[in-house]
């Protein structure tokens, strides 16, 4: 039985409202040890970066994908502090597919820019992303850093450039090799390989209506209409990490752009927080020669790291895969 009238029908002004873009992210933080250990303050690193250098208005959603204590203490201060404007607390690691589904749909703006939450933001990538979702047609997703991106995910792209009257697609190298290194050598990358690539590839610049873009696009930062994304869910991944690409090429594949600002506005930190960040020098795979400790040239075997990275992955599966 109801006892008087829900006070909320008595307050003439009207609800909040929405900004136009929903920020949002996914964590994922179940221990503070191993690979996870300096994986919180990676997250304080990225949320701090993302207040101090977003232009414009937005609203910030997370998805906690079943994090541990610390994890969520901390998002819950953000939230009580008013700096996190949604947050979503899973029991379960549903994984990124679905948690992707979640957000996608929830999303209450109608531009979403996705982050993993290791990354990095600087000033102006927020107008920077929007203005090449707006000046390019049939858009599908905008990254804010240009990279070397497989040329399988961008073949629309490419062949919208080519007919296109008003466009200018060119090959050659223009992106700056600090770049290209800054992202592919912290995401554990050896320098040499890298090398090696950006050596025998090109970039794909496509020029537009006075506007410069890179052909490809990353999934761990992007921007793009809600409605285009609304049309791929469910995205129908069924593992917990690993399947990303599937919504890269189920755009690529319906016909819609992926693109890269020309400016490196975004920066993936991966799992160890770098020295100009406040994180330790820690020695990269190509200084594991011979003045390296013999235990890290062990450790760094292929035959020994696949064991021992395959059996880290059956033990984290059994207790948090559930």
């Amino acid at each position: 039985m109801r006892a008087g009238q829900n006070p909320a029908k008595f307050i003439e002004a009207p609800p909040g409202q929405a900004q136009r873009v929903t920020v949002a992210t996914i964590t994922h933080i179940p221990f503070l040890h191993g690979y996870y250990a300096e994986s919180l303050e990676i997250l304080k690193v990225c949320l701090a970066s993302l207040r101090e250098n977003t232009d414009g208005g937005y609203d910030l959603l997370v998805f906690d994908n079943a994090s541990g204590p610390e994890t969520r203490s901390f998002l819950g201060s953000l939230y009580e502090a008013g700096q996190i404007d949604y947050l979503i607390l899973s029991q379960t690691n549903i994984g990124k597919g679905q948690a992707w589904d979640f957000i996608f749909g929830a999303a209450p703006g109608e531009i979403v820019a996705y982050f993993d939450s290791d990354v990095y933001f600087r000033p102006g990538w927020l107008s920077a992303g929007v203005k090449l979702l707006e000046t390019f047609p049939r858009v599908g997703m905008v990254t804010c850093r240009p990279m070397r991106t497989y040329p399988e995910g961008h073949t629309a792209t490419v062949r919208w450039a080519e007919e296109q009257p008003d466009a200018v697609l060119s090959a050659g190298t223009y992106v700056d090799w600090e770049t290209i290194r800054e992202h592919d050598v912290n995401l554990g990358q050896g320098e040499a390989q890298v090398r090696e690539r950006y050596d025998n590839t090109q970039d794909l610049r496509i020029e537009y209506r006075g506007t410069r873009a890179y052909a490809g696009a990353a999934h761990w930062q992007f921007l793009a209409h809600k409605r285009v994304l609304e049309q791929f869910l469910p995205l129908g991944i069924e593992r917990t990490l690993g399947d990303d690409r599937k919504l890269d090429d189920a755009l690529n594949g319906a016909g819609y752009l992926r693109l890269m600002t020309t400016e490196p506005l975004v920066r993936h930190l991966g799992n160890t927080l770098p020295p100009d960040l406040g994180g330790a020098r820690r020695p990269s795979a190509d200084e594991g020669g011979a003045e390296a400790p013999f235990g890290r040239r062990l450790l760094d075997w292929p035959p020994l790291r696949r064991a021992l990275l395959g059996l880290h992955n059956r033990i984290f599966r059994s207790y948090f895969h559930r």
